[in-house]
């Protein structure tokens, strides 16, 4: 299993038959090379989407047009794109689980807001979400944009991912001391990977208290477009 980090919450999952681009912001992320993108989007089989605001879905109509491949997410937005703009999805929603390329991703909560741009202001663009993505031996469970939530309990205890991928930057959403304060109590990772920070001054730049809390767990700062194996 392979994991590359597009920068922000965006990364490139090699997994089973599938290789999934996760919120694949591109366009206009400032800490995405341009000259990247071709190594990026090579060989991508679906797009799993969290959450329609911009610094996640900004790309996605383009890039499932591009590329040819499905839009994998929460059931309305996702038919809304298939209904009015011509794209394959797989919309589903919270407890559902479907086989993308034989790794089966589960949707989950997350404590966050969804929308998306319109004309005259936002627009409802479905609830937003986390995943569990079992494949190759592992489980991961990806938080999307989330607070600490009482739900990771449950998660933790079902499903036992032991690779978590957690959106820790602040401001937005968890920032290192609380993503780590959420591993301990609710889960027995092995291995943190955080996202969702130094996209922005706004945004932590290091993930320095994360490392510091969780000394038994493998916790990779992850570097743009550098492979992380699994």
């Amino acid at each position: 299993m392979k994991l590359t980090w597009l920068g922000h919450s965006g990364f490139r999952l090699e997994i089973e038959q599938a290789v999934i681009l996760i919120d694949p912001w591109l366009t206009g992320n400032p800490v995405f090379p341009e000259d990247k993108r071709a190594e990026a989007l090579a060989g991508a089989t679906h797009i799993l989407l969290t959450h329609g605001h911009g610094d996640h879905s900004a790309d996605t109509l383009a890039l499932a047009k591009e590329l040819q491949v499905p839009v994998v997410g929460i059931y309305d937005i996702v038919s809304h794109w298939e209904a009015h703009d011509g794209i394959d999805g797989v919309g589903f929603n919270k407890g559902g689980t479907v086989d993308l390329g034989g790794a089966k991703v589960t949707m989950v909560p997350a404590v966050h807001s969804s929308s998306i741009s319109g004309p005259t202001g936002p627009i409802y663009a479905g609830a937003e979400s986390g995943y569990m993505i079992a494949g190759e031996g592992h489980t991961i469970y990806l938080s999307g944009d989330t607070c600490i939530s009482a739900e990771m309990q449950w998660m933790g205890e079902y499903f036992k991912p032991d690779i978590g991928i957690l959106s820790a930057g602040g401001h937005f959403t968890m920032d290192m001391r609380a993503a780590a304060w959420a591993a301990q109590k609710y889960f027995d990772f092995k291995t943190v990977i955080p996202c969702h920070y130094r996209t922005f001054p706004l945004l932590e730049q290091s993930a320095a208290a994360l490392v510091e809390a969780l000394p038994n767990v493998q916790v990779i700062e992850p570097e743009v477009m550098a492979p992380i194996t699994l």
